[in-house]
């Protein structure tokens, strides 16, 4: 059985990914409707929404690749 801590770490971690996404979009989003660029601003706010996505990817597989690492070692 899963401890709800565990559940509020993956939803913060569901949260944080959607996040990235949403609020470049978002921005640009704003800027489209504040200068008349249309679609420009949600273009590059969706390019470094997809960029912040992926470094946070990447950053996450590092860290379960180390947890991972430390509870092997931890069974030796």
């Amino acid at each position: 059985m899963r401890l709800p801590e565990e559940y509020a770490k993956y939803l913060g971690l569901g949260a944080e990914i959607a996040a990235t996404l949403i609020i470049p979009i978002g921005l640009g989003l704003v800027v489209d409707i504040f200068f008349d660029t249309s679609p420009y601003g949600v273009l590059i706010g969706a390019i470094f929404g997809i960029g912040i996505f992926f470094t946070l990817i990447f950053k996450i597989a590092k860290d379960f690749n180390k947890k991972k690492g430390q509870h092997l070692e931890k069974d030796d």
